[in-house]
């Protein structure tokens, strides 16, 4: 009882760290993360109400903005440390699920196959599409334990940016349905006794007989290297902004970097399942042969993969300032920028998609000269009013010597909008 007692004490008092992933633990890496997200909303709306803020600073209004976005720029970066280490957790967690899911899978087969026989019998061919996807559930499941601190099975379909890939699902299905269907006729064929019935499951592989299905394939599997190749290009030539997930999630395939419903995605994704459903009706009903794909069907594929390709080169690009004013609130006088002044800088991109959390907003930097400006985080209930995608409010600071100078925003992906002039006056 007392070393009980001991244990329970010292695992109260212990420390745990935000990547603990205690089943029961309150201090999990999932419990810590979403402690961490109710603290800093709970923060952002009083600071948004006039909560909280220090009387040493409250009377002047750029030193209490400067103190909120210090504070609320803190908080996020604890939620950010707490949200990367949920998904480093979330992915360890994965591999097992993939697996679960593999041999649910096979077990579903084995369902269906014995209902199906029940009259008709059972040939070699169920044999052998039973063993082909023994052979690759365990080939599944042994890569998903080398790569299990990745997430298993899903490790190659997930990209630099750490999301799930829809150009690498897709193609990664049709490589493994094909290797399913090439794995059935392998089995058939060790089990062929007669010469006959050897010729005839090596002509189901003719390329005659699998032309359409063949040319997916490649085109499949080209769009997801082109797709990596034009990513990342347009990244490093600043015309496409990347910021990196904290963890991918199944709705990566369907969504955007911000969430949103990507018709590119979703044609793709939802076309390509159905040719494979039909692919592997076809299979199921003769499995003697590689499942031909009728060249309508392909073809719709194949326009399918170039949409997707087309929104690809579309998406993003460079942020951009339109014009720099001089910031007024009511009762102000007109009168050109000095120094100490507000300036608002107008234009769009600057704030990627995918980075609307408060530790990358607070990444955001201003050059006013030679002088660089973090962007102040200004909270308001639900969200921040500064700054946004088409507005940024920063302070000139009194290093900027009096003149013209150039203004650039660097945004929280790190690319730079154009240089924007404009006069400072003492």
């Amino acid at each position: 009882m007392a070393v009980q007692e001991a244990r329970q004490g010292g695992a109260q008092a212990g420390p745990h760290e935000g990547g603990c992933t205690c089943g029961d633990c309150p201090h999990g890496a999932r419990e810590g993360h979403r402690r961490a997200v109710a603290a800093f909303l709970l923060k952002r709306d009083e600071f948004a109400a006039g909560q909280g803020v220090p009387a040493a600073v409250a009377h002047s209004p750029s030193a209490s903005r400067q103190w909120v976005s210090e504070e609320l720029t803190q908080a996020a970066e604890a939620v950010a440390e707490r949200g990367r280490a949920e998904g480093a957790a979330w992915l360890e967690r994965l591999w097992q699920r993939t697996a679960v899911v593999i041999w649910a899978t096979v077990v579903l087969l084995l369902l269906g196959q014995a209902l199906t026989a029940i009259g008709a019998g059972w040939t070699v061919a169920r044999t052998a599409g039973l063993l082909a996807a023994l052979l690759v559930a365990g080939a599944l499941t042994a890569a998903s334990w080398f790569h299990r601190a990745r997430g298993g099975a899903l490790a190659p379909l997930i990209g630099e940016d750490n999301r799930l890939s829809t150009s690498r699902a897709v193609a990664g299905g049709w490589v493994l349905f094909l290797a399913f269907a090439v794995l059935v006729l392998v089995g058939q064929l060790a089990a062929a006794s007669g010469n006959r019935e050897r010729d005839a499951l090596i002509d189901g592989l003719e390329l005659a007989r699998a032309a359409g299905v063949v040319t997916v394939l490649a085109v499949v599997c080209g769009i997801a290297v082109l797709v990596r190749r034009v990513v990342g290009l347009r990244v490093q030539g600043q015309r496409l902004q990347k910021v990196r997930a904290h963890r991918p999630r199944a709705a990566d395939l369907l969504t955007d970097d911000g969430g949103r419903g990507s018709f590119a995605d979703i044609q793709y994704v939802v076309i390509s399942g159905v040719a494979l459903a039909f692919a592997a009706v076809r299979l199921a009903r003769q499995p003697d042969q590689v499942p031909d794909l009728p060249w309508g069907l392909a073809v719709v594929v194949l326009v399918s993969a170039g949409t997707y390709l087309a929104g690809k080169y579309a998406e993003g690009g460079r942020p951009v300032i339109l014009s720099v004013v001089r910031a007024r609130e009511a009762g102000d006088l007109d009168a050109p920028i000095r120094t100490g002044d507000d300036i608002e800088i107008r234009g769009a991109g600057f704030v990627p998609v995918g980075a609307q959390g408060a530790d990358r907003l607070s990444r955001m930097v201003v050059r006013v000269g030679a002088v660089h400006v973090h962007v102040p985080l200004v909270p308001v209930t639900g969200g921040f009013d500064n700054p946004t995608d088409a507005l940024l409010t920063v302070p000139v600071p009194a290093e900027v010597e009096p003149g013209r100078v150039d203004v650039q925003v660097v945004t929280a992906a790190g690319v730079e909008t154009n240089r924007y002039t404009i006069d400072v006056t003492e």
